[in-house]
């Protein structure tokens, strides 16, 4: 017998048997080990419909270990009586299929689980988990022993070994000519495309001699890997992509779905076995929290590592909540059949209202405070004990026996607030800061995603009745607040869901906001904190209508010089460059007066830093790529009515090969062409003479409207262009 130290790099079905661990171990050896693993999954419903599945069970060909047992569904008052299947974990995908296409009628729970939670839910194993594990000369594990827990905040690091693949120039745009190797030292080779069978050759000898754990890529899914793999069938070469031989290499398809009254487009995906790849152009979390937040996230929520950086924070925590479902013994449902519940007009006044929202007091403001409560709804979910199961709080608190839901977000909420203080003391140069911060990104993903979660009709443990009363209880938390800043001679200016800014004579510095602090969280049982103090912020009206104010739209710079804005057109995805910097660089400006006093001559240094981009505007001197529009496409091109100038940008790409999928985003310019745009990836670009300086103009006008006017300030663009018709 065997034994060894490592950590848990990888985990899926054996082709045999059970499943196989790809161990890193401390003395830097791989290992490839099978270990036994059988899985578990029931079915209920009617007596004679059990026996009949109990017959068809018996006479199908994969083993499987048959018995009567009982189980507690969230949903239910009584247990449910179950007839359980126990079969190799490599099997029960396939058993579970044909059964259920056999029977469509019964209730099937625990059957369509990630392998990864039920491995963690019998060893409490997790990626890059710290084990003891002996196995024998075969390499089959006979014990496994976790060192380590994933809510350590410093966990024994493990040492990968990472290769970065990337095309020089980006794929979806022109045809790369070579493929780029890289080590994190950024030592590395330039493969040509040009000599297929060279760079096949090339590639091979870099995999085989570095042997990396992670392949990192810029659009590997969408270009690079498949690239690769059709060259190596096309010339019969075996390039070692995969650190498995036993295992085929897996492609998930694309695909474009609806969410959230938007269109969401899905690359493919390439998965490996053994070796891991990432796709940086194709995670959501490795573009906001990098590597570091990607690696974090699988931690915690135990997915494994190549899926845990494609899927969404909701997926995350949808698998937290399974694996404490089945720690706790609890039934997970294959298919939710909850609707919401019957209520009365008052129940729904009561409860069905969303998260306060107070109108904020239109203008310029001095010495601002703006306080949050840190992770205000899952905190809510913690301290009233809210899960599908409990009943409905009806005060700040509980002392019942913490529901699911509480008691999966619960060690998430305590290793962020213990992340964010260490973060508060750490200086930027200690190697543990940029760490922190990509994890600590990666919780608020999480913990923000969890409230929308319990409300979402598909979520195995969600409920809509959960949902409302985190909002009441989130609602009485925020006036209670209010309250409190009132009853010390406080002016609220604006409450918003988490948040609420306040302002009084003579409070312009943090430490005068202690007390106030201290009184909101005594009284509501919650953490708040001093975002920080505002040297001046302006709250802005509707466009449509001067009178109204608009809950999220403001812009402001705090006693520090950082800016902060909310729902300006720097904001915006569909803004290009050259607006957008010319904002932020307004504001910038701006912000530079430490006083009102010197308020006056930072506007005129911002007006004529204006004039003068509006010059080499008009003169075409800004750079074509700081004029570009992105704007996402919601529906195929044969489905537009009216083509919106971003599908008269996509039928320019059609006539040259080139197609997007809803979802996907296109590029184009504003010209004096018959289109009126130009599609920004044909092969040729547009003369400035032949580019529409006048549409870039009612954008800029937009935006500078948005800065100048809390300064009751109009600058001579305005004068000059007459362009307020356009601002409706």
């Amino acid at each position: 017998m065997r034994d060894c130290t490592g950590w848990l790099l990888d985990l899926y079905p054996d082709s045999e048997a059970g499943v196989v661990l790809w161990i890193v171990t401390q003395t830097g050896k791989r290992l490839r080990l099978r270990q036994p693993f059988t899985v578990e999954f029931a079915i209920a419903g009617p007596a004679p419909r059990l026996r009949s599945a109990w017959q068809w069970l018996r006479n199908q060909p994969i083993p499987v270990k048959l018995e009567r047992s009982q189980g507690r569904d969230l949903f239910l008052t009584e247990p449910v009586t179950l007839l359980s299947i126990h079969t190799d974990a490599a099997c029960q995908p396939r058993l579970f299929a044909q059964l259920c296409k056999a029977f469509p009628d019964l209730d099937y729970y625990n059957a369509d689980i990630q392998l990864s939670l039920r491995h963690a839910a019998l060893f409490d194993t997790f990626p890059l988990a710290r084990c003891e594990i002996e196995y024998d000369a075969a390499g089959t594990v006979s014990s496994l022993h976790v060192l380590d827990s994933p809510w350590e905040t410093d966990p024994q690091a493990v040492s990968l070994r990472i290769l970065n693949l990337d095309s020089d120039v980006d794929p979806q745009y022109a045809p790369p000519q070579s493929l780029l190797v890289y080590d994190d030292a950024q030592m590395g080779e330039e493969l040509a495309l040009a000599h297929p069978q060279k760079l096949l050759e090339g590639l091979a000898e870099i995999l085989t001699a570095y042997d990396p754990d992670i392949l990192i890529t810029a659009y590997g899914d969408s270009w690079i890997l498949p690239y690769l793999i059709q060259k190596s069938a096309e010339l019969h070469f075996s390039l070692p992509l995969n650190r498995d031989p036993e295992h085929r290499i897996i492609r998930k398809n694309e695909r474009s779905y609806f969410s959230y009254g938007h269109i969401v487009f899905n690359n493919q995906q390439i998965h490996l076995f053994g070796r891991l790849h990432l796709d940086k152009k194709n995670s959501f979390l490795f573009k906001d929290c990098g590597l570091e937040g990607v690696l974090e996230s699988a931690r915690v929520t135990t997915l494994p590592i190549q899926t845990s950086a494609r899927t969404s924070p909701g997926t995350g925590i949808s698998s937290m909540q399974v694996l404490t479902a089945l720690r706790n013994h609890i039934l997970v449902p294959w298919h939710k059949q909850q609707v919401e519940q019957v209520k009365t007009a008052a129940e729904m006044i009561t409860y069905d209202q969303g998260g306060l929202v107070y109108q904020p007091k239109i203008g310029l403001h001095h010495n601002v405070a703006e306080l949050d409560f840190i992770s205000m709804y899952p905190s809510v979910m913690v301290k009233c004990n809210i899960s599908p199961e409990t009943s409905r709080p009806d005060h700040l608190g509980s002392e019942t026996e913490p529901g699911l839901v509480p008691l999966t977000l619960k060690p998430l909420l305590d290793k962020r607030v213990k992340i964010k203080l260490a973060l508060g003391s750490l200086p930027p140069t200690d190697p543990r800061y940029k760490r922190y911060q990509a994890a600590s990104a990666t919780y608020k993903w999480l913990l923000v995603t969890c409230f929308g979660y319990l409300g979402y009709k598909n979520a195995k443990f969600g409920r809509i009745e959960s949902h409302e009363s985190v909002t009441m209880m989130g609602r009485e938390a925020l006036l209670t607040a209010k309250e409190t800043a009132e009853d010390m001679g406080y002016e609220i200016l604006h409450m918003y869901v988490d948040a609420l800014w306040v302002i009084k004579d003579g409070v312009s510095r943090p430490d005068q906001l202690g007390p106030l602090l201290d009184a909101i969280s005594e009284r509501t049982g919650l953490s708040i904190a001093l975002d920080g103090i505002y040297r001046w912020l302006a709250f802005l009206p509707s466009r449509a209508d001067k009178r109204v104010a608009v809950p999220n739209r403001y812009f402001g710079v705090f006693q520090d010089g950082s800016i902060k804005f909310r729902g300006i057109e720097a904001r915006r995805g569909d803004m290009p460059p050259f607006v957008t910097d010319t904002q932020i660089e307004l504001v910038k400006i701006l912000a530079s007066a430490k006083s009102p006093a010197q308020l006056t001559y930072s506007i005129q240094q911002a007006e004529r830093f204006l004039q003068q981009k509006v010059s080499l505007l008009r003169l075409g001197q800004i750079p074509l790529n700081q004029l570009i529009i992105s704007q996402r496409l919601s529906r195929e091109l044969s489905a537009y009515k009216s083509p919106s100038p971003a599908a008269r940008a996509l039928k320019q790409l059609q006539s040259i090969g080139q197609d997007k999928r809803p979802g996907q985003k296109i590029r184009f310019l504003y010209t004096l062409t018959h289109d009126g745009v130009q599609a920004w990836d044909l092969p040729e670009k547009p003369l400035h003479s032949q580019i529409d300086t006048t549409e870039y103009e009612k954008l800029l006008q937009r935006a500078v409207q948005t800065v100048f006017d809390p300064f009751a300030y109009h600058p001579s663009l305005v004068k000059e262009t007459a362009y307020q018709e356009c601002l409706c």
